[in-house]
């Protein structure tokens, strides 16, 4: 009730009046980040080449797993129900390994946030690496930011139209690569791409790739930092798993307060002066657009580039490094503690050692051992247990297989010597690739004889061949001699053995027989 009566009253002022509500959202500003130089914006470089050769070279790697098996090294076969990944291959009955390496990315990004926050927003997510990319080109047509941001605020001119399509044709060809190498995952690349160029792939691959080619383009061109803000998730989980003993991207006010373009006429004047120059570089290189000296926003993607920025500016100033820094909570609190001393204003002299004007003994700083703590630990105990469970069943896992479905009309036939017969449907997964020679028989049922419709008998039961990667079905008859355990159920197992590789795969089955 409250609600809708706070909504009237807002809907009754006048349209002209001084109270009128304000839009509910801004509209988007362009941000026109600036190239940044440094130890960060160079990993980000190394990560974003390696990023990006492992998503458009993977499809094209070989491997060899004998003849007609398919030689692509990572491929999704959707058709026949498998998953390659080099050696590994995972059928439909196995997706649980699929959902364990989900398990895994989870908690490998609950141990990564804990430590570093947003180090995979930062670094190796997609929207992040596709911008900068997206950015590269951009800076390239169009020049750094200050001639962007010119270009924009300028009138549209031949020049200005060269440059807007060449960067839009090259966003275009990045993001057409893009979506055709996604689907080169599903199925075999070279014939794909031949298929592809002339024009007899099906339609899933063109509407796979024109999808995502318009989100890479629109997402990566247009869209960007908002693609982050408003859309992912993450930021907004994020604060679960960080503590006082995590990194984040911050800027130590304590040392940088009071900020001044004037130092020395400060200095000179008597006044307290920090590091911070108001230079606004960490502003000028940030992709999100936000100013990290107003401390820890949700849309800070802790990519550091701000870190570099700063670094070089103390580096002209003659300071050291570290204004805006990888710290936790926990240093940026005992520092500014020792800032503050008993006053509530911060005094810069107070970090620093008044003879050398190097920052004092007493600063604290991230210790690589905090990062063994109880959440961090749990963390990282979780994703190797996963992890080694997974390699251990992997590697002891059994490529024979076998299923067992019982007859349900009839249960049971009554031979006309009087014995009682049962059929069974046997299902036999040959899970390598060469054919196999396997043997049926039964253990368990004392008496029972053991044939299948076409099949072949021989003194250990009924002989099946089994092609490689496949699954064979057996009809499969077990009967049993008058008087044998009438009127009882019994339980007893389906034996598969293939004696060539001395593997035997059992599965339970029931006997059914009437009463007498």
């Amino acid at each position: 009730m409250l609600v809708h009566d706070s909504v009237d009253r807002l809907n009754a002022l006048p349209v002209n009046s001084a109270d009128r509500r304000g839009p509910l959202f801004a509209a988007r500003e362009k941000i026109h980040p600036k190239r940044a130089e440094g130890s960060y914006r160079r990993l980000k470089w190394i990560i974003m080449a390696v990023t990006l050769s492992i998503y458009y070279l993977t499809p094209w790697l070989r491997w060899d797993r004998g003849v007609g098996a398919p030689d692509q090294a990572v491929l999704v076969d959707l058709a026949n129900r498998r998953f390659y990944f080099f050696f590994v291959e995972i059928w439909p009955q196995e997706f649980y390994y699929v959902a364990g390496l989900l398990i895994m990315a989870g908690l490998g990004l609950f141990l990564v946030t804990s430590v570093a926050g947003r180090a995979w927003c930062g670094y190796a997510c997609p929207q992040t690496v596709w911008v900068d990319l997206f950015l590269v080109v951009e800076r390239f047509f169009e020049g750094d930011r200050n001639k962007r941001i010119a270009l924009d605020k300028s009138p549209m001119s031949l020049e200005k139209f060269g440059k807007r399509l060449g960067k839009h044709v090259v966003w275009l060809l990045i993001a057409v690569l893009t979506g055709g190498a996604w689907i080169f995952y599903f199925a075999d690349a070279p014939t794909l791409l031949r298929d592809v160029v002339t024009l007899n792939a099906s339609s899933v691959a063109y509407t796979t790739i024109a999808l995502l080619t318009a989100t890479t383009y629109v997402f990566g061109g247009f869209m960007r930092e908002q693609v982050c803000t408003y859309m992912c998730p993450w930021p907004r989980i994020q604060s679960a798993m960080l503590d006082e003993q995590s990194l984040t991207v911050t800027y130590n006010d304590w040392r940088g307060e009071p900020r001044s373009r004037h130092q020395k006429k400060a200095l000179a004047e008597g006044q307290p002066v920090g590091d911070c120059v108001d230079c606004n570089a960490c502003v000028a290189v940030c992709p999100m657009g936000i100013d990290i000296r107003e401390g820890q926003q949700m849309e800070c993607i802790t990519c550091a580039l701000c870190i570099d920025a700063c670094d070089a500016v103390m580096d002209k100033t003659g300071r050291e490094h570290g204004l805006i820094s990888y710290a936790t909570l926990a240093d940026y609190d005992a520092n500014m503690a020792l800032a503050r001393g008993d006053g509530e204003a911060i005094d810069p002299a107070k970090v620093r050692d008044p003879v050398t004007g190097k920052l004092a003994s007493g600063v604290a700083h991230f210790r690589w051992r905090h990062m063994a703590r109880p959440r961090t630990l749990v963390y990282l105990v979780l994703w190797s247990a996963i992890g080694v469970a997974m390699a251990v069943s992997l590697a002891t896992r059994d490529r024979l297989t076998t299923s067992v479905q019982h007859d349900r009309n009839p249960l049971y036939v009554r031979l006309s010597d009087g014995g009682v017969r049962n059929a069974y449907t046997v299902k036999i997964a040959n899970m390598t690739n060469a054919p196999r020679l396997v043997t049926l028989g039964v253990e368990g049922l004392p008496g029972a004889v053991v044939a299948a419709p076409g099949r072949a008998l021989e003194a250990g039961g009924v002989s099946v061949e089994v092609p490689r990667d496949r699954v064979e079905m057996v009809r499969l008859l077990v009967s049993q001699p008058r008087g044998s355990g009438t009127g009882q159920r019994r339980d007893f197992t389906i034996t598969v053995t293939d004696a060539a590789r001395g593997e035997t795969s059992r599965a339970a089955a029931v006997f059914e027989s009437p009463e007498e």
